[in-house]
């Protein structure tokens, strides 16, 4: 009995065992002794007793890109990258650089790469450098870089413009620092600039009297006001003063009812309160800056696809602009100058060139919902869709070649002639296989087309439905295409993702931190980004508020 329960164990140990290898965590572990193991990354032990638990910790913690199942250098796709320069309290500068791709199950990754510590100047030519070695750290190959979004800074757009000439990589300019400098433009008109500039004094009172503040909060009470502290905006985001506006227009009777108050306001402080007409006008500024919120914050998602949409999100702001009933001059004025904004930095969005891709275009034509591209002129939607099918054809012939390198690695290709064999074949033995593998490539390339011609055919799904989740349930029917969509459809609209590291980093390097090596901001940002980026699974297809806010 002792020896087959013995039996028995041993058994279960090597099941168990088994199953243990089987797991992904074995990829970046190595058993170096009978309990113990050791990170290959790192090269760290850990003990080992027979479960993979602590290997998984030591991944979650230590290593963000591997314990995702998915590291960077197995992703099959391409991936686009965002990038901006950033100066801390200490005045030290880092360049932030996050990747973004769509997972095999059509999922939208993003991980922050590095906030590298900058020491030489920021030039054009520095920038590449240091865009170069980020991708060497991770071992990306620059041909597996689609694009890089950015702002329209000299040297960043200098960069851009050398990594494109040497990589091929496409360059596109931020679209939520092209809404900023389009508001911005629009907010400077002299009433509007002395309306904010009295509403920021206003805020900034009641931010340092507490008498004022208290007295508030009772003014809200009687009034049945909801009980909203007032929001101070920021002079590089422009949202933060619609913010600003919004929250003073619901608070108008209340803020208007505590500054009357004389043991509050002094007679010689009432210069506090808004005049009536700047009232009036920023319940106008309000109805001509919501559009722009609105778009700001669908633009700046991270869970679903945005640049496909920016054509349309343009066109919509458009219309929304040339809408807008306003009746003051300063309402007009502001209206007049946000639709000039839009037309110079964006009136060229639904043009298309054969001579050069354009990436926004090219995703919208791959996403379902805007496929139709009727934004674009008929003879633009066909180069559209001509050079679709161009993209196609070459990565099916991408792959062809890759399947090709596959069978010959593996002994499965075409048998290799011996000397007698080419001493007696004749010249139509060699033209006969000529001609068949033409007729091969000819009848790959009708399918390919075949696959395009129906894509552009079938009708748009609705605006509300989920490009992605289209792309995983319609994959097989559309394999070429399949394949350029994940190219194009991980491309973000904004560098939302590299502002969101400056704002970590930001708060890393507080005021209290301010002596923090630069070395260990870049690494504790590194492990504090994407440790949220891992814990959050959600595939939300909903844009969420936090997206808004653009910084220099």
């Amino acid at each position: 009995k002792d020896e087959e329960e013995e039996e028995e164990e041993a058994a279960v140990s090597v099941i168990m065992a088994t199953r243990q290898r089987n797991s992904k965590v074995w990829e970046h572990f190595d058993q170096t002794k009978e309990k113990k193991v050791q990170c290959k990354i790192c090269k760290m032990e850990l003990a080992f007793h027979g479960s993979t638990t602590a290997m998984h910790e030591h991944l979650k913690r230590k290593h963000i890109v591997a314990s995702d199942d998915e590291t960077l250098g197995g992703v099959k796709g391409f991936f686009t990258l965002t990038a901006d320069v950033w100066t801390s309290r200490a005045t030290e500068a880092y360049l932030g650089v996050s990747c973004h791709f769509l997972s095999e199950d059509w999922k939208m990754k993003s991980f922050i790469l590095d906030t590298m510590p900058l020491e030489e100047r920021h030039t054009g030519a520095n920038i590449m450098t240091w865009m170069e070695e980020v991708l060497t750290k991770f071992d990306i190959l620059p041909a597996k870089i689609k694009a890089v979004v950015h702002d329209s800074g000299s040297n960043m757009v200098a960069a851009m413009r050398l990594l494109e000439e040497k990589h091929g990589w496409a360059s596109i300019r931020c679209a939520g620092h092209t809404l900023q400098l389009i508001v911005n433009t629009a907010l400077k008109e002299t009433t509007i600039s002395r309306a904010l500039g009295a509403a920021r004094q206003l805020v900034e009172h009641f931010k340092r009297s507490e008498l004022a503040s208290t007295r508030l909060k009772m003014k809200q009470e009687q009034m049945n006001v909801k009980k909203n502290t007032l929001i101070q905006d920021v002079s590089t985001r422009w949202n933060s003063t619609f913010h600003m506006i919004e929250r003073l227009l619901e608070q108008c009777w209340p803020l208007t009812a505590t500054l009357s108050d004389p043991e509050v306001t002094p007679r010689e402080k009432h210069y506090f309160d808004l005049k009536p007409e700047q009232w009036v006008l920023l319940e106008e500024l309000k109805q001509g800056l919501a559009p722009f919120e609105t778009a700001t914050v669908y633009l700046s998602g991270q869970k679903y696809t945005t640049v496909s949409g920016l054509p349309q999100v343009v066109k919509g702001l458009t219309r929304a602009v040339h809408q807008s009933q306003l009746e003051t001059s300063s309402g007009k004025s502001f209206i007049a100058s946000a639709e000039k904004g839009i037309t110079q930095r964006w009136g060229s969005i639904c043009t298309f060139s054969a001579d050069k891709e354009n990436p926004v275009i090219l995703a919208a034509a791959l996403d379902p919902r805007y496929r139709k591209l009727k934004l674009l002129a008929p003879e633009d939607v066909i180069r559209v869709q001509g050079t679709v099918e161009v993209l196609a054809v070459k990565e099916a012939n991408a792959g062809t070649h890759e399947h090709a390198k596959v069978q010959t690695a593996n002994g499965s290709g075409r048998t290799e002639k011996t000397a007698l064999d080419n001493l007696l074949e004749s010249d139509t033995d060699s033209q006969g296989d000529n001609e068949e593998e033409a007729s091969k490539e000819d009848q790959d390339v009708q399918v390919v087309r075949s696959e395009v011609q129906l894509y552009f055919k079938e009708a748009t799904v609705s605006k509300k439905d989920d490009p992605l989740k289209w792309w995983s349930e319609n994959e097989g029917r559309f394999p070429t295409l399949s394949k350029l969509a994940k190219s194009f459809l991980c491309i973000p609209a904004t560098s939302t993702p590299s502002e969101r590291i400056f704002s970590t980093a930001g708060n890393i390097c507080s005021q209290k931190r301010a002596s923090l090596s630069a070395e260990h901001v870049e690494k504790l940002t590194f492990l504090a980004m994407n440790n949220n980026l891992v814990s959050d699974r959600t595939s939300s297809f909903e844009a969420s508020g936090s997206g808004g806010g653009w910084r220099r």
